[in-house]
């Protein structure tokens, strides 16, 4: 038979096959959804953390993670059933459970299991000071993936308006550590970051809807974040050069100083409000000034008319 014989009598067959609708679940994930989407409140696990037992299926449904059977990632778990047996968890997986079950006291291999799809951002974390401060300090507040991103169930990609790490909401997900007083006196960071990011030119663009704006990951980095005193940090030394230099071309040493966390002294923070109730004073005095001469030229036009009486 001829390539052009084939393709004539594929095309018909291949024309069905887009007719027809792609699952969106496994049958799997569809018995689970059957239950845990109706179920509501918390359970008590073995561990003793509590666990929310329900999952929207809608927003199950608008996640990436929407075609992955739910022992894709609950690797514990044999089919629909309740079933937990660590003999059917790969090493690989058991090991790094170990490591971050400071942070998963309900399923540290659920939280393991990220690593099958994304291997490389998943080490990039763990050798950075979220990661090092979960593995080696055994902390639970150090920040991992659902802490970013959202509920394993309902992430969304970074580019969907409604993602914890979008452009829009970013700088907030952040600010839940780094703008919470408790963490920051814990891990003595420095304070005052959100703010000053806020009043910056960069946080104020941000604010206005700038597509362009500079978000915490576009100078921090997004999962190999590294402390500003870690040689290998992109805001280390010299190596603002080029962050900055990312999007301000020709960023020079005498520039770079000019991007930072800390807040202004006195003297700029109150020349800016002095500026702003200057300008709103200038707007002031037209305003009225134009009131008072159309009210002027009423009057004249009034008094006018009854002179000519």
């Amino acid at each position: 038979m001829s390539q052009k014989t084939l393709a004539v009598a594929a095309a018909p067959l291949l024309f069905l096959l887009f007719l027809l609708p792609s699952p969106v679940f496994s049958q799997e994930s569809e018995t689970c959804l059957d239950c845990h989407n109706a179920m509501k409140g918390t359970i008590k696990a073995q561990s003793g953390a509590m666990v929310d037992l329900n999952v929207d299926t809608e927003k199950f449904k608008a996640s990436v993670h929407e075609m992955l059977p739910c022992t894709e990632c609950h690797l514990k778990f044999f089919d629909a059933s309740h079933a937990s047996s660590g003999s059917a968890v790969p090493s690989d997986i058991l090991s790094l459970s170990s490591k971050i079950s400071a942070k998963f006291s309900s399923d540290p291999v659920a939280g393991a299991a990220c690593v099958k799809c994304h291997e490389e951002a998943y080490q990039k974390v763990l050798s950075s000071v979220h990661g090092k401060n979960i593995i080696e300090k055994k902390q639970t507040d150090g920040a991992l993936c659902a802490d970013c991103h959202g509920s394993p169930h309902y992430i969304t990609k970074a580019k969907d308006g409604k993602s914890p790490v979008s452009r829009k909401y970013q700088v907030g997900t952040c600010g839940k550590c780094h703008g919470n007083q408790e963490i920051i006196e814990k891990y003595k960071l420095e304070e005052n970051v959100m703010d000053s990011f806020s009043e910056s030119f960069h946080g104020r663009k941000l604010l206005l809807g700038h597509t362009r704006a500079p978000v915490c990951s576009s100078c921090h980095n997004a999962h190999d974040i590294r402390s500003k005193s870690d040689p290998l940090s992109p805001v280390f030394g010299k190596n603002k050069l080029e962050t900055c230099g990312k999007c301000h071309k020709g960023a020079n040493e005498k520039f770079v100083p000019a991007i930072t966390h800390k807040r202004p002294g006195p003297i700029p923070h109150y020349g800016e409000k002095l500026l702003i109730l200057l300008t709103m004073g200038v707007f002031a005095f037209i305003v009225i000034h134009v009131l008072l001469e159309a009210f002027a030229d009423i009057r004249d036009a009034v008094f006018r008319k009854k002179e000519d009486k």
